[in-house]
């Protein structure tokens, strides 16, 4: 038979290629293969490492990751606002979802409500006020800036616990605390850089931000309740533990990215998912849930798994990223203050806030309102939006190397004071 050739206009429509595109396209993803694999070696390396030396996890990948990039190691790979939002940030927020128990988060659920959303407030506008004062930045990048490392972030909080072992109500309180307030502080975020984006002038009729605001909260919530609604709905028809783990991770994204594609919050959509999935099929009681007891063990497992990989890539990442990063004198004592206003804004959030649930039921003990305080970390979310700046946008490099700075001191310098404060509190036993 004759070859058969078909015209350049058929061989598009078809999606057929050259030869020559096509093994373009073969090489870039045995590239991405390629470094995702090396990634991956080098965490595992990392965790040997950091467990025999008695290290969090988390800041032995960030060192490595720092090492790497001053060694001058070309992965291949770099940290975006798309590899965070769209592949690391909805298993994470998810996995931590699904392990929460609605009992204990009903019993504290005000002062989680107070904590996440008036705690965020403040937090932003502590930073936001001491940047403009401080470094002279104007208004709107402050307070963009405050609004996007007002949130402690539950990737690096959570992490952390589990290295620890911290469980019972200070971990509820850290990682519900942690999941609530990265949605405030996404919609925050949102509105504020609309307002930017508008040229700062004065905000637009209160009907029309309540809308907005309604929209992107409520239909976030709406969009994770639909998607867990419908994901419980196939799991109870189906047996299988394979199919029915496939349907917790097309939840996990689903929700994320069709919140994301309608404007409504990713993460309260993610969230809410897997606090609903979690809580009636992976968390209750073996009669009253609809997943198997094989598959709610093996769903356990896989999400723990998930979570490890996509930790570890993303703290290598942020280590490569900060290694190649190189400062001055003068940016260097302005990032000590920023760092400082940071950790000073967090304090102005537990312990006014706790001090008000003092005499009731709800009240916070005085070691748990430390580590509350201490461990504030901020991680990939605030990286994740500070990277979806607009390239033109204003003071957008500052904004960038302090959301770094911010994240380094964090997980190292509070990641590794973590654990001596726990075990000086009590709460994890002496070695």
């Amino acid at each position: 038979m004759a070859d058969c050739h078909l015209p350049p206009h058929w061989q598009h429509r078809t999606g057929l290629h050259s030869p020559a595109a096509l093994r373009h396209n073969s090489g870039t993803m045995d590239a991405l293969i390629t470094s995702t694999l090396g990634l991956l070696l080098a965490a595992i390396a990392v965790a040997l490492v950091a467990r025999r030396l008695h290290l969090p996890y988390t800041v032995g990948l960030v060192l490595a990751g720092a090492a790497l990039a001053m060694a001058r190691v070309n992965t291949g790979i770099t940290l975006t606002h798309e590899i965070i939002f769209s592949l690391i940030l909805p298993p994470l927020l998810f996995e931590a979802a699904i392990n929460i128990h609605w009992r204990e988060l009903r019993r504290d659920a005000l002062l989680l409500l107070v904590l996440s959303v008036a705690g965020t407030l403040i937090a932003a506008t502590v930073v936001s006020a001491g940047v403009v004062w401080t470094l002279g930045w104007p208004l709107q990048a402050a307070a963009l800036f405050g609004a996007l490392i007002a949130a402690t972030d539950p990737i690096a909080v959570i992490a952390m616990f589990k290295d620890n072992n911290v469980s019972g109500r200070l971990r509820l309180l850290v990682e519900a605390e942690s999941l609530f307030n990265d949605g405030v502080a996404a919609v925050l975020f949102t509105l504020v850089l609309a307002w930017v984006q508008a040229g700062g002038g004065a905000p637009q009729s209160l009907p029309s931000m309540a809308l907005d605001l309604g929209w992107t909260v409520a239909g976030g919530i709406v969009i994770g309740l639909g998607t867990a609604a419908i994901v419980l709905g196939l799991v109870g028809r189906t047996s299988d533990h394979l199919v029915e783990s496939t349907l917790t991770t097309v939840a996990a994204y689903g929700s994320f990215l069709a919140a994301q594609h309608l404007g409504c919050s990713g993460v309260l959509a993610t969230v809410t998912a897997g606090l609903v999935i979690g809580n009636l099929g992976i968390l209750s009681e073996p009669e009253k849930s609809l997943i198997t007891p094989y598959g709610r063990r093996f769903m356990l497992g896989l999400w723990e798994f998930i979570a490890f990989i996509a930790n570890s890539l993303v703290f290598l990442l942020i280590g490569l990223e900060v290694g190649g990063m190189r400062l001055t004198q003068p940016a260097e004592i302005a990032l000590l203050a920023v760092v400082a206003l940071v950790t000073l804004s967090r304090a102005l959030t537990v312990y006014p806030l706790c001090l008000c649930f003092a005499r009731t039921r709800w009240a916070v003990p005085a070691a748990m309102q430390h580590v509350l305080w201490w461990g504030g970390l901020r991680g990939a979310l605030g990286l994740a939006l500070a990277l979806s700046l607009p390239a033109t946008l204003a003071y957008r490099n500052d904004i960038l190397t302090a959301t770094f700075a911010v994240v380094i001191f964090s997980v190292v310098g509070q990641g590794l004071t973590m654990p001596p404060l726990l075990r000086g509190l009590g709460f994890i036993p002496r070695r």
